[in-house]
């Protein structure tokens, strides 16, 4: 063995222990994908493009990819479910969908002149930029599995595509090199991914802020704080007769499309969503203390009542069926945190202020009013709101105090 070869060698060994490293560190993809590919050329290796792509579980992004180049470092792409794999984005014809239809776990095209026309239309594009090789790498997750088939990739797996510069691509050492490296960076980067799939996975779920909390470690049963907040009660209404007049696939587009528009608003203002409760929600509105939780839950409500408006225009016009809501607001102190059976928990909150809030909500049909917000909401911002407008005080079942109930004007 060669000077050069035995040092080209221990180079490899470095990079591979450091990746692992940063997988034990967990070191996010875009400064460990950065460090690995530099590290690489470093070591000799020609490459001027490196292109990571991975699925994940998220209700809106199926995947995403890192792509590096040498001359202008790294950027992130993220595709939307179900439509990530579309011909618009250039799918059907790229060469990692070749591989993954194929019976290899590798793909390698020299994109030199004499090997024109090129079987795929992205290589003249890097020709232009100035690439001599091509190097497509898959690893898959589950064991036992050789190919994939279909138009869409893999489920749990990964995907690297290495493009070279050199006046003669990549050497056979270069890619040795590379399929030594590949266990190694597939782990750090499975590490990583499985962390994101799983903030994702709690944040759709739980919301961003419970979320955070139970990543954090807030996972124990019975492990609650007091809090002071602004609860946000959203029912829409006539939802039974609707449910049964209107095809199951419809109901579920239906409620998709309000909830999504509510949610929409709810985190624009600061807001976090607690809990689905079948055609309403739950929602909260951060610690008081200057009154800005307030304020954004009055506000969040007041565009609520415009975006259902419009999107009840807009369905009607697309013979769509519509509703409209009833929502309450209220303030107080509540317990935040896990309640249920050491098994199956629940991260919401519980306390009187909770239960008034739903109290408040119930009086809606009674005072024939959309939207009812509590004395303990409405007054200390009266000058701010002045659409705010006082319907009565009323005595609430389960509620010592009588409670003065405003609405929006």
């Amino acid at each position: 063995m060669s000077d050069t070869r035995r040092i080209e060698l221990i180079a490899i060994d470095e990079i591979i222990t450091w990746v692992l490293q940063q997988g034990l560190y967990g070191t996010h993809f875009e400064p460990l994908l950065v460090q690995m590919c530099e590290r690489l050329v470093n070591a000799g290796v020609p490459l001027s493009r490196v292109n990571f792509s991975m699925r994940t579980l998220h209700p809106e992004i199926g995947a995403f990819a890192y792509r590096w180049k040498r001359v202008s470092g790294i950027q992130r792409e993220e595709y939307q479910r179900n439509t990530v794999y579309n011909v618009d984005y250039g799918w059907g014809a790229s060469p990692l969908k070749a591989l993954m239809e194929s019976d290899s776990f590798e793909l390698r095209h020299r994109l030199m002149p004499e090997n024109r026309p090129f079987p795929f239309p992205m290589f003249e594009e890097l020709v232009e930029q100035g690439a001599t090789d091509y190097f497509a790498t898959q690893v898959v997750f589950e064991p036992n599995v050789t190919a994939q088939s279909g138009d869409t990739p893999p489920t749990s797996g990964m995907m690297i595509s290495w493009t070279a510069d050199g006046p003669e691509g990549f050497s056979d050492a270069d890619l040795d090199a590379i399929r030594r490296l590949l266990p190694a960076i597939a782990l750090a980067l499975k590490s990583n991914g499985m962390a994101q799939m799983a903030d994702d996975l709690l944040a759709a779920y739980l919301g961003e802020d419970a979320a955070r909390r139970v990543i954090s470690g807030a996972v124990s049963r019975g492990s609650l704080d007091k809090i002071k907040t602004a609860i946000l009660y959203f029912d829409l209404q006539g939802f039974t007769k609707l449910s049964e007049a209107l095809e199951p696939e419809i109901l579920i587009d239906m409620l998709n499309a309000y909830f999504g528009a509510v949610v929409d608003i709810v985190h624009a203002h600061d807001g976090n969503v607690l809990k689905f409760m079948g055609d309403g929600l739950l929602a909260m509105f951060s610690e008081l203390g200057d009154g800005q939780s307030r304020l954004a839950a009055i506000d969040a409500i007041t565009a609520i009542r415009e975006e259902v408006a419009r999107l009840n225009a807009e369905r009607e016009q697309e013979g769509l069926p519509v509703t409209s809501f009833s929502a309450a607001i209220h303030a107080g102190e509540v317990l935040y945190g896990n309640i249920g059976a050491p098994s199956r928990l629940d991260f919401t909150v519980i306390g009187p202020a909770v239960n008034a809030a739903s109290r408040i909500l119930g009086m809606c049909s009674a005072l024939d009013q959309q939207i009812l917000i509590s004395s303990l909401v409405a007054q200390p911002v009266l000058q701010d709101r002045p659409a705010l407008v006082s319907v009565g005080q009323y005595r609430l079942r389960g509620v010592r105090d009588r409670q003065e109930l405003y609405t929006l004007d």
